[in-house]
């Protein structure tokens, strides 16, 4: 494994902040049953969310490259070297958001927090990676090109 690094995000504090407070909320609303359901659902999701969403760990696995959110690893994904054709620092906007999204002409992102990136070209399809590491991550990317194509690339 000649690559990993692992991102964290403040974004799931303030989704846990915002779950407490809905718990709070809960609690204060517990004479009106509706409302307090209503209020424990929406921290429940917020913590699971929060728990999908704290960590991006961009690694090597030998023949691909790995994408993992967690620290509850729901969401992942592989892609092969050899299917890179060109690899190039770059900057997500706003409209790339954060987490993992797929825009007709702007391909898809896998990014936690900020906005930069390394901008994978595979063909004609472009997926951007999110990282606080952009240039080691587009030089390391840049030494696997065309590298064995072994590994099996997922959906997420």
């Amino acid at each position: 494994m000649d690559y990993e690094k692992t991102q964290y995000a403040p974004l799931h504090y303030i989704l846990l902040a915002v779950a407490v407070t809905s718990l709070i909320g809960a609690w204060v609303a517990r004479g009106e049953p509706g409302e307090a359901i209503l209020l424990v659902g929406v921290a429940a999701a917020l913590v699971l969310v929060a728990l999908m969403f704290g960590s991006l760990t961009v690694s090597d696995e030998g023949d691909c490259l790995a994408l993992r959110y967690g620290p509850l690893p729901v969401f992942h994904k592989r892609i092969r070297y050899a299917d890179i054709t060109a690899v190039e620092p770059g900057r997500t906007s706003v409209i790339d958001g954060w987490g993992i999204h797929c825009l007709p002409g702007r391909g898809t992102t896998y990014n936690l927090w900020g906005f930069g990136c390394v901008k994978l070209s595979l063909g004609r399809k472009v997926i951007r990676v999110g990282s606080d590491d952009v240039d080691n991550l587009a030089e390391f990317l840049r030494g696997r090109i065309g590298a064995s194509p072994g590994c099996q690339s997922r959906r997420t």
